[in-house]
């Protein structure tokens, strides 16, 4: 738990290190008063007046001390607080900006936005509510231990022994809860993510579903979330029970052996000053037992708060692709693959075998295969979203592990199948691209990717606001500003992931003419199905089961009767369908 606190704090460590500090020191003073007592008591049993007055000065004093310095422990348990919501959302998101892109996936997304919000929240409010607390009752014990020792070796030792056995049910119960824990943030997730879908989805449920909106999916997942949250709270009462057991069974044994004390079963004779101790003996016992009460209170809090830190630990364990030692310039936008394989985990198969292919700079090369072929993942290596297995892919020459994040970035441009927009304008979207871009710079890029067909319906025009993740448009009109937004940056490569899929006729062949325009001027590397696109292309990669099935222009590989053949008879045959005309009931009217 330390560890992640500091990681989290980096350079601001010294707050955790003096509000720990205050922390043990309270702890320990307050287990001292307690002990203090035990004069008090020797005076008043004894009938010596005196003396249980001058014993009650160091107990008030520390009463005095113990109160005020729980002041200065609470304000440092708030700094401490505020450095971890400041400090280590600031560092794991300057961790997180370092991960490979393929690393933000909808799960890890998921994660990341729950332990940066909810999480992080969560743990800035432990040292106040739980962790003083929670120290302090662990400490005191200690302190009243050695008091034991001085009044009654038995119990001390009996005192002694339990703490270890304590821990180990309350560890045991931890576990446990751990177990449950996990499987109530997976099952809440998994209903997060239903929630969006149900909600953003509800044209195609509904025309599929009728007016209930197909919420079968979302109630499986809320029905599971039930299951997993009846599971943790069955788990946290039977840990609170384990636990409360745990403590009053010491507590019982020191009884015992406070009865055996009385009997003089283990000390021979009562002596009044020996009861005297006993009693004494007692009264720090019943303070021994309650600060461990609280402990075994607090051990579900702890348990949630240690969960939230694994997952900031999972995040921290998440290695960013190494940075190159001596940055190497590329010499052109030319790509290369040398022998290239590729598996998303040592434990998953492989999706791209040996691929050896050069793309020549300013040509356009299209991608061509079945759904899972690997063209998607081919196109995300080039932006270096992950690192190859085998082999190596060069831009210019240069090993993308060889290129700066800046260099990278500047060298490429992407335009992806699912467009996202920020909340703003349509303007301030797609000057992402660019962020020095002049107004006429942002028209001329909205020109070329169709933008202003859209804007010109629109009142605001180009200021007008797209809403969150480009609610208030169309999922083509979302396209469109992304395919601007790419043109805008300009930069010497072109990766389009299915870019016009969400288009209609008129727009592929607006986004194709474009394309038409920047062969030559840009690398372009183009995943398509449109005939027009692909057949404009220098050179079609035809990928089959993470392979290269063939290569080369569309008149080369038309006249084959190989895989590009059999694709172009599908496009064809789907391109030539038509909804007939019922004749039938033409002519009866």
């Amino acid at each position: 738990m330390l560890k992640t606190f500091l990681r989290l704090l980096g350079d601001d460590a010294q707050v955790l290190h003096r509000y720990l500090g205050l922390t043990l020191l309270y702890g320990l003073l307050n287990g001292l008063t307690i002990v203090a007592v035990v004069p008090v008591l020797h005076g008043l049993l004894g009938h010596d007046i005196a003396a249980a007055v001058s014993g009650l000065a160091p107990m008030l004093v520390g009463v005095a001390v113990c109160w005020a310095l729980r002041r200065t422990v609470e304000k440092a348990g708030v700094r401490f607080g505020m450095a971890v919501l400041q400090t280590g959302r600031h560092r794991l998101s300057e961790h997180v900006a370092r991960l490979p892109v393929g690393w933000f996936d909808p799960d890890n997304t998921a994660r990341l936005s729950h332990v940066s919000t909810q999480g992080m929240m969560a743990l800035a409010q432990l040292p106040a509510h739980v962790l003083t607390p929670l120290i302090t009752s662990v400490i005191t014990p200690l302190a009243v231990i050695a008091g034991l020792f001085y009044l009654n070796l038995q119990m001390a030792l009996i005192a002694l022994v339990t703490l270890p056995l304590l821990l180990a049910a309350f560890g045991l119960t931890a576990r446990l809860g751990r177990r449950s824990d996990a499987g109530l943030h997976a099952s809440t997730a998994r209903t997060s993510r239903r929630m969006v879908e149900f909600a953003q989805a509800q044209s195609v449920l509904r025309a599929f579903n009728g007016e209930d909106g197909g919420a079968r999916f979302l109630e499986q997942a809320i029905a599971g979330q039930q299951r997993s949250a009846r599971r943790l709270i069955h788990v946290s009462a039977m840990s609170v029970v384990v636990n409360t057991w745990a403590v009053q069974a010491s507590f019982a044994a020191l009884l015992v052996a406070a009865g055996w004390a009385l009997n003089g079963s283990l000390g021979g004779t009562v002596t009044p000053a020996s009861m005297t101790a006993l009693v004494a003996a007692l009264v720090l016992v019943s303070r021994f037992v309650d600060p461990l009460l609280e402990v075994a209170s607090y051990s579900e809090v702890l348990r949630g708060a240690r969960g939230q830190l694994a997952v900031v630990d999972e995040l921290f364990a998440v290695q960013p692709l190494p940075p190159p030692q001596k940055p190497v310039q590329p010499a052109d936008s030319s790509v290369a693959f040398n022998d290239v394989s590729f598996g998303y985990g040592p434990d998953q198969p492989r999706i791209l075998h040996d691929i050896s292919l050069h793309i020549a700079p300013g040509s356009m090369t299209a991608l061509v295969g079945a759904s899972g072929s690997g063209k998607t993942t081919l196109v995300r290596l080039i932006a270096r979203f992950f690192d190859v297995d085998q082999g190596s892919v060069q831009i210019g020459g240069a090993d993308v592990r060889q290129l700066s994040s800046a260099q990278l970035a500047g060298q490429i441009s992407q335009i992806f199948q699912d467009a996202y927009l920020f909340q703003g304008s349509i303007a301030d979207n797609i000057g992402v691209g660019k962020a020095d871009a002049s107004r006429e710079q942002i028209l001329l890029a909205a020109e070329q990717a169709g933008v202003l067909d859209i804007v010109a319906r629109l009142p605001l025009g180009l200021d007008t606001q797209v809403g969150e993740g480009g609610a208030r448009l169309s999922g083509g009109e979302r396209q469109r500003i992304a395919i601007a937004r790419a043109l805008l940056k300009d930069a010497p490569i072109l990766l389009i992931d299915e870019a016009t899929a969400a288009l209609d006729a008129e727009n592929q062949a607006a986004i194709a003419q474009t394309l038409a325009r920047l062969r030559g001027k840009r690398t372009l590397v183009v995943i398509a199905h449109q005939l027009s696109t692909v057949e404009m292309a220098d050179q079609i990669v035809v990928l089959e089961n993470g392979r290269i099935g063939e290569r080369g222009s569309h008149a080369q590989l038309s006249g084959q009767a190989g895989p590009y053949a059999r694709f172009l008879a599908q496009r064809r045959a789907a391109k030539g369908w038509r909804l007939a005309a019922d004749t039938t009931n033409e002519d009866a009217t």
